[in-house]
């Protein structure tokens, strides 16, 4: 069973069509208490960064989700829940779940830090191709380098680690678009909106 957490920041009917399109049994729920005995949690977000900190503190899901990956279960973060599970957002300068080390930039923070200037628009909406880094990621398994997904931010990742980067893909600069350390796999981009390659991500997700 595949647990969504709804904590009133997250894309989730998209995700819950995509996942009724590959017939997976999941769980959707705006408590933690009903989540504990899934053996995966997609953790989607879209929105602003502070304001979904709050509403996990709110509801519990902050430490409800550390628990989770220290107990080594599986995480799936997408979009803004591929950026919060960080140290800290640039976005409304917030401390974040800090799974990972890292912080979180705007596009203008970043082009500015390495000197790009590329005359592109923020955010950054539509399909993007990834390109395949650090060995790539068990999620793409059986899905074809330079592949479209769908993107929508103005932030992007930026890890300490910079081999947790399985996939990245280029506006003005080299965008982490898919992270993954031990149990925690993330996306900036949007799976469930990205056509057959997205489907194939969630699939391998509940496959794994």
């Amino acid at each position: 069973m595949v647990g969504i957490v709804d904590y009133n920041a997250g894309n989730i009917k998209s995700v819950e069509r995509a996942l009724i399109e590959i017939k997976a049994e999941y769980k959707i729920s705006q408590s933690p208490l009903d989540l504990e005995n899934c053996e995966k949690i997609i953790f989607p977000g879209v929105g602003e960064a502070k304001y979904a900190m709050g509403q996990l503190k709110k509801t519990g899901f902050d430490s409800f989700l550390r628990d989770f990956y220290s107990q080594k279960k599986q995480i799936l973060g997408i979009c803004l829940g591929s950026q919060i599970i960080f140290e800290h957002s640039q976005e409304g300068d917030v401390d974040c779940l800090g799974l990972l080390k890292g912080t979180i930039k705007s596009f203008q923070t970043v082009w500015q830090e390495n000197g790009e200037s590329p005359n592109l628009k923020v955010p950054q909406i539509g399909w993007n191709d990834l390109t395949y880094s650090n060995g790539s990621s068990k999620l793409l398994k059986g899905i074809p380098e330079h592949c479209d997904f769908y993107f929508v931010h103005s932030y992007l990742i930026q890890p300490e680690d910079k081999s947790i980067v399985k996939a990245f893909a280029n506006y003005g600069t080299q965008v982490p678009a898919c992270i993954e350390k031990d149990n925690l796999c993330a996306f900036q981009c949007h799976p469930e909106k990205s056509g057959k390659w997205g489907l194939k991500v969630l699939q391998n997700f509940i496959n794994s």
